[in-house]
């Protein structure tokens, strides 16, 4: 049921949209998106506002390697960096790479009944190719909401589909993202401990992405939806200037709306981590800790009852009961 029922939901949406935006295609046009981005933008300040809140009096940066002391002992720069350039370079390799995915993902008992950790190189191609295409995916896109479009646009656009096969072009992203969520999904179907630990919450992102992408595919490859009207469209939202042109297919209302759903759910979910991971400080801190002392600066002054006041407090009783004591 923790993956059925986010599959009958996002079927649900979709069908909702593929039925309803025909008889209400103002709303699911203009208005769901409208809603859909504000709660987006919204939801992003409220987090990352709360996150920057949070008080973080000591360095707790996540450590995986010697740390710098002494001149002559080696120390990793990257798994235990020093100073601010190190730490964004830890963070570009994080948030580029997914470096920490390549560590202890996978673990097996071995024949000598020892347990043996390892990397699991499938997931970490499939996160790494399902989020780059996402991206490119998303720099595609655009065009539709800019005119002229830019450069690096079309630049994107012409290297994703270098192969130059069929018309439209096929795009290598649209397939890699579809692919590599697919390979997710499958992951966490398959493997008993990530199944066991997975909630509703981490398969209903999977399916409404998978929904995205697979009506996306659909309407540029298969049914050719009317590319003019949905730029139309998207400049009249971007300039807050709305119309809606005739001869849009449902299917992309359907698509947008799935869009619009995963923008308003993306702030109160787990995918919100793509802000979260600047603001954390087990990785946007440098390890100073034994060159400098980090004080609470919160800590209220505490009474305290030294050992030499509670030696001249009870020192006769504590050699009269034989007890070491340092001053006679």
């Amino acid at each position: 049921m923790k993956a059925v029922l986010p599959l009958v939901i996002v079927a649900a949406l979709f069908l909702l949209a593929l039925l309803l935006a025909p008889s209400a295609i103002w709303v699911f046009a203009v208005w769901i998106p409208y809603a859909a981005i504000t709660i987006f933008v919204l939801g992003m300040i409220l987090r990352v506002m709360g996150w920057a809140g949070s008080p973080v009096p000591f360095r707790i940066p996540t450590t995986a390697g010697q740390q710098k002391s002494l001149a002559w002992i080696p120390r990793s720069r990257l798994e235990n960096p020093h100073s601010t350039p190190e730490v964004i370079g830890r963070m570009a390799l994080e948030v580029l790479f997914f470096r920490s995915l390549l560590r202890n993902t996978r673990t097996q008992m071995a024949r000598d009944r020892h347990l043996v950790y390892g990397t699991s190189w499938a997931l970490w191609l499939a996160a790494l190719a399902m989020h780059w295409s996402l991206l490119v995916i998303l720099t595609g896109h655009l065009r539709l909401f800019t005119q002229p479009t830019p450069g690096f646009v079309t630049f994107v656009r012409d290297l994703d589909g270098v192969f130059h096969v069929g018309l439209p072009v096929f795009h290598i992203s649209a397939v890699v993202f579809v692919l590599a969520l697919a390979y997710l999904l499958y992951r966490r179907l398959a493997d008993r401990q990530v199944h066991y630990i997975s909630l509703i919450a981490d398969y209903f992102p999977l399916f409404l992405l998978l929904g995205i992408g697979i009506t996306g595919f659909w309407m540029r490859h298969v049914s050719r939806t009317d590319v003019r009207g949905v730029k139309e469209l998207a400049l009249g939202l971007v300039h807050f200037t709305p119309t809606v042109p005739q001869g849009i297919a449902p299917l992309f209302f359907a698509h947008l709306f799935l869009v619009s759903v995963l923008l308003a759910y993306f702030p109160f979910s787990k995918l919100v981590h793509m802000a979260g991971i600047f603001l954390s400080p087990t990785r946007n801190l440098a390890n100073t800790n034994r060159e400098i002392r980090h004080v609470n600066p919160w800590n209220y002054a505490v009474k305290v009852h030294t050992y030499e006041e509670y030696e001249d407090e009870f020192r006769e009783k504590m050699v009269g009961a034989g007890l070491p004591v340092e001053k006679r």
